[in-house]
């Protein structure tokens, strides 16, 4: 009977090693595949590409971008990235990267922000935009995040953006959290950041707009969101949402003194 004992002991041990020697090696074969292929990121393309628009005379006023404003002055773009979303005061709104972008191509360019806002996401001037973020994050990689919250609507988007992330709804009763406020979660095979740490915001927040591989696609954050909405089961959101601003406004406040990977490359 003790021999028996012994056996299964050592079985279940052999299993439970198994199991965490298969988990262990499909979290480090992931991080591997990342690595060999950010040498050779596809978002160096779409970086390349956004500095060109920056400085092309484009839309109806045939106009450049090096007069917008993200924050730090006219044209100034280094250093921006990390501080947004902030307030602005010409639009009296918290605004992230993606919506000033469509700003400035509204009042600098004399493009239709509606029906930008209303297209497709990823879709014709949306993908200007995305190439656009793109580079503009690039120019801070590296940089610790530093979101203002000195304006009272800055505090209030935090504060929305908490509680969004927490929130449970929708015909799964799903909240971001749900995936995104434990540590050691996955999904197939995919580990999942805790998003409520300052290491796991910074993690995932800080590596936007990324390179799907699974697709082919270049993503900014109010696409990458949208995706999260999506598996919640939630309505597509329009684009420049002030959901989707309010949860980065929580997401980059909490990675406050985390460098930015941005533009990274995920699955």
């Amino acid at each position: 009977m003790r021999r028996l004992s012994a056996s299964l002991a050592a079985v279940a041990l052999a299993c439970v090693a198994s199991a965490t020697w298969a988990q262990k090696t499909a979290s480090d074969g992931i991080a591997e595949y990342r690595a060999m292929l950010q040498d050779g990121n596809p978002a160096d393309l779409f970086e390349a590409k956004g500095e060109d628009l920056w400085k092309q005379a484009r839309g109806p006023k045939k106009n450049k971008l090096t007069q917008c404003d993200l924050g730090k002055g006219p044209g100034v773009v280094k250093g921006a990235w990390v501080e947004m979303p902030r307030y602005f005061a010409d639009t009296q709104k918290v605004q992230d990267l993606e919506s000033r972008l469509l700003t400035c191509m509204e009042t600098l360019q004399g493009f239709d922000a509606e029906q930008i806002r209303n297209t497709p996401y990823g879709q014709g001037e949306q993908a200007t935009i995305t190439a656009l973020a793109t580079w503009v994050a690039a120019e801070s990689k590296g940089m610790a995040f530093k979101l203002p919250q000195t304006h009272a609507e800055e505090k209030r988007m935090f504060d929305l953006g908490k509680k969004l992330f927490f929130v449970r709804a929708g015909t799964h009763d799903f909240a971001c959290a749900t995936c995104h406020s434990q540590e050691g979660k996955r999904i197939r095979l995919q580990d999942l950041p805790n998003l409520t740490t300052k290491a796991g915001a910074g993690s995932g927040f800080g590596a936007w707009p990324a390179y799907r591989v699974s697709n082919g696609q270049m993503w900014g954050m109010q696409l990458r969101l949208n995706d999260c909405y999506r598996q919640q089961r939630f309505p597509y959101a329009v684009f420049g949402n002030e959901a989707s601003t309010a949860l980065s406004v929580y997401l980059g406040v909490t990675a406050e003194g985390v460098a930015t990977t941005a533009p990274a490359i995920r699955r």
